[in-house]
């Protein structure tokens, strides 16, 4: 019987949120940017979305841009 630790048990699949190392992340990219935007309008975490922490700020930093030009909006209305 194998043994196995709980961390090895609890790995995530990469799913939804996975990006591309060669994907551009820019704030005129709307489409892209409301995947990481939960329903309620708040940015999804990296534990969550599973970015690396540099590509998580650089996401999190172009969701705010595009908030302050327009393009998303910053509260999800029901």
């Amino acid at each position: 019987m194998k043994i196995t630790s709980l961390r090895q048990q609890q790995q995530k699949p990469k799913g939804y949120y996975t990006i591309k190392d060669n994907l551009i992340i820019d704030y005129k990219n709307t489409d892209l940017l409301r995947r990481y935007v939960s329903s309620f309008g708040r940015i999804v975490s990296r534990k969550r979305s599973g970015l690396s922490a540099q590509q998580q700020r650089r996401m999190s930093k172009a969701i705010k841009r595009a908030r302050l030009m327009g393009l998303l909006p910053f509260v999800h209305k029901d």
